[in-house]
Order: structure tokens, then C-alpha cells, then sequence
């Protein structure tokens, strides 16, 4: 599929923007809907390609406004569990067949706005003691795994975080830190797998504006923006495409 096309730019320009926001903005835990959205128009292999220079630029962008403000503890067993996670998502890529990374993709995002919903409406309580190192742990190869597959380790994240009470500064620059350390291990992985291509590498080059532009909304909009208003709106697009990802996959 070519990609430079005004209708792949057409999907990929707000999806990179989006990414950049949310990354730098809330946390990190709903930027996988970007590569949900290109998962609509790309094969996943080639969206995810195109997706994590992109995802590495804003985590280098975003990292002097975080500075040193993370939770380390945290942040130290969530990647120490991230590398054995992201080992598994490289050999289960290498196996998988396209309509099922599809299918994962797509449960992905239509469990995680289960899960947020669940929790506002009271069906499932926040733990009452801090999650501890094995929490962090078991997070951490889920993080490395879901993040491999489907850019999609930030809900994991946040499930851990939020279990620390970490506040809302903390917890972004936490997610920060932990991203750039695995987007840097994933890539190493994707290089092997040919997950990247010149098409991918030079497209990221033309969205590259727009990540950053996204990165700086996003590290503004952190202090200024309604957390509230940006997931409903995201928890929509998440329920949409989640939809059409699953059917894509089974039909």
C-alpha cells in the first residue's frame, strides 16, 4: 500500500497529533489509540512500524518537562518486568499471523474502556494498600508485552500507578521515563523483524511536525484540560475502532 496518499495522511496526521497529547499530556495510557486508528487503514506490522519513531520523538520531547519528577521505585520494576515482556511480545509478533495482532489490537482497546467505565460507575474498587513489587513486576510484563504488539502498555501502567497513589505529575513523568527505556528496547526488536521499512521511516519523517506539535498541546494541556473531557472523548474512538478492528479480524 503506498503510503503517501492524502487518505493515509488523513488518518495518520491527527492519529500522530493524538499520540503526541496523550503521551505528554495524560499519562501515556490511551496514546495506543493512534495505533488502533492506523490499524484501520495499515496492516498492523506497518502501522506499528510507522508509529514508534514517532512515539520515541515525543518521549525525548517530553522528558525536560518531567525531569527527575518520576516515582523511581516505581519506574525501576515496571521496566525490570518490561524486558522479559518485551521478549515475549518479539517472539509472539514473529508467530502471529496479521488478522490475530488485529483481533488483540482490537480487544485491547474495547477492555481497557471496559475497564476505565467499570471503575467510574463502581463496579470495581481501587485497592486499598499500594501495589507492591510483584504487582509492579507482573505490570511490567504485561507492559513490555502489550507495548510490543500494539503500542498498547500504557492502560498497564496507569493500573499499576494509580494502585500507588502517585500523583498526577508523578504518574506522567513515571510514564515518560518507562516508555523512552522500552520504546528503546523495542526497537532494537523491530529492526531484527523488519517491522520498520524505508516507506515507514520516511513517513515518520513527514509526520514528525506533528508528533511535536502534539507533544507540546499535550505538556500544555496537562495543566489546563479537563482530563474528564479528553478520555470521553477517547474512550469513543477507542469503542469505535476497537469495533471495527475485531470485526476486520474475524470477518
Amino acid at each position: 500500500m503506498d503510503l503517501f496518499t492524502p487518505f493515509v495522511f488523513s488518518f495518520t496526521i491527527p492519529a500522530v497529533i493524538f499520540a503526541g497529547i496523550s503521551k505528554s499530556g495524560f499519562g501515556s495510557s490511551v496514546a495506543f489509540a493512534s495505533a488502533s486508528i492506523l490499524a484501520l487503514v495499515l496492516d498492523p506490522g506497518v502501522a506499528l512500524g510507522l508509529m514508534l519513531p514517532l512515539l520515541m520523538l515525543i518521549d525525548v520531547a517530553s522528558l525536560p518537562a518531567y525531569w527527575r519528577k518520576w516515582d523511581w521505585p516505581a519506574a525501576w520494576v515496571l521496566l525490570l518486568g518490561a524486558v522479559p515482556g518485551t521478549l515475549i511480545g518479539a517472539w509472539f509478533f514473529a508467530a502471529a499471523d496479521p488478522d490475530l495482532i488485529r483481533l488483540i489490537i482490537g480487544l485491547v482497546a474495547i477492555a481497557f474502556v471496559a475497564w476505565q467505565l467499570a471503575q467510574i460507575w463502581g463496579w470495581i474498587a481501587q485497592p486499598k494498600r499500594k501495589m507492591g513489587f510483584g504487582a509492579g513486576l507482573g505490570a511490567g510484563v504485561a507492559l513490555g508485552f502489550t507495548s510490543f504488539i500494539s503500542h498498547a502498555g500504557g492502560p498497564v501502567a496507569a493500573v499499576f500507578l494509580l494502585g500507588r497513589g502517585v500523583s498526577k505529575t508523578a504518574f506522567q513523568a513515571t510514564t515518560v521515563l518507562v516508555f523512552w527505556v522500552v520504546n528503546l528496547l523495542k526497537s532494537g526488536f523491530y529492526i531484527g523483524l523488519d517491522i520498520f521499512t524505508r516507506e515507514t521511516l520516511l513517513m515518520g519523517l513527514a509526520l514528525a511536525p506533528f508528533a511535536l506539535l502534539g507533544t507540546w498541546l499535550g505538556i500544555r494541556a496537562h495543566h489546563f484540560v479537563s482530563e474528564r473531557a479528553f478520555f470521553a472523548v477517547t474512550y469513543v474512538a477507542l469503542s469505535l475502532t476497537g469495533g471495527k478492528l475485531i470485526w476486520d479480524a474475524l470477518t
